[in-house]
């Protein structure tokens, strides 16, 4: 009765080794297609990156959010952010820049102003400059490349350099491929979410990568006489299960957010959706068959990597 639940079976033998190459092909592919839509298509930065107008206003009853929203959204001014803050009577309102000039950002202005009227206390009203924004720019890269360093430095203490390198080339390859989302559909603005959802696709990355390097190494010290391709294969699919169970459970909560959620949830969770899907995908085949590569060293001698055995 319990084979029904059975997802991944207990047993599988795929052999990941041999079609490395297939998934090699399919990430470099991804990869270029990401750098080139980064350099020739950009990013549509929010508000946190490219300026503009943030005011807080107090309303005379409770706050309706949703239809703020909808009203500020077809006054055709780019995606306009709002967030109770303190009471259910005080809004935060994010308006981005809509143009270069100083009179194309207050004409934005006087439009949200008139769609608020005057019955509603205007608290603040300040202006974010695009030197603010290459600043986040400057300190939200430095925070990617610190991560992935970190990350590089953990592995390489807890196994080896080996690793530690193709468990960074894949987390690269899971941020490149998001950040190439980014670019290819510009319906996303990148903003501070987006360097969570960056940092969140290395985590869940890393972590599936982690979990797999384990078991290579226990299988090293448990079949001493296995080669490196039937080591990789062996650990692979016994980790398969855990791998996509653990992924599958988050990414149903990310779909339940995505439909049920609204907008603003929406536009927040499909980037960490995509980004978890690619990150399972390089934990599972493209961190550990990258070994083949790099090579694997027990007791201080190279394990033979043996695909004539696996093909």
């Amino acid at each position: 009765m319990m084979q029904f639940y059975k997802l991944i079976p207990h047993d599988t033998k795929i052999n990941f080794v041999a079609k490395r190459w297939y998934t090699y092909t399919f990430s470099i592919v991804m990869t270029l297609i990401s750098i080139l839509a980064f350099v020739f298509h950009g990013l549509n930065f929010g508000i946190d990156f490219r300026g503009g107008f943030v005011m807080e206003v107090r309303t005379q009853q409770e706050a309706n959010l949703g239809e703020l929203r909808e009203k500020l959204t077809a006054l055709d001014i780019g995606e306009v952010y709002l967030q109770e803050f303190g009471s259910n009577r005080d809004v935060l309102i994010r308006i981005p820049s809509s143009g270069e000039s100083q009179a194309e950002q207050n004409a934005s202005l006087e439009k949200v102003k008139a769609v608020l009227g005057d019955s509603v206390e205007y608290r603040k009203i300040e202006k974010i400059g695009p030197k603010v924004g290459k600043e986040l720019v400057h300190d939200a890269t430095l925070a990617v490349l610190i991560s992935l360093c970190a990350i590089l430095l953990y592995v390489w203490i807890r196994f080896e350099w080996q690793f530690a390198v193709c468990g960074v080339i894949a987390l690269a390859h899971d941020c490149i491929i998001l950040m190439g989302l980014y670019s290819v559909v510009h319906y996303f603005e990148f903003n501070v979410n987006s360097i969570v959802a960056l940092l969140m696709t290395a985590c869940y990355s890393i972590h599936d990568t982690v979990v797999i390097f384990d078991r290579i190494r226990e299988d090293m010290r448990t079949y001493r006489t296995l080669t490196i391709a039937e080591l990789l294969n062996k650990a692979i699919n016994e980790t398969l299960s855990r791998s996509v169970l653990t992924s599958m459970t988050t990414i149903l909560s990310l779909l339940a957010l995505c439909f049920f959620g609204g907008k603003v949830i929406f536009d927040f969770c499909l980037p960490i959706l995509f980004g978890l899907t690619f990150g399972t995908f390089s934990s599972i085949c493209l961190s550990a068959p990258l070994l083949l590569i790099t090579g694997i060293r027990v007791d201080g001698k190279d394990l033979e990597v043996g695909l004539d055995k696996v093909q």
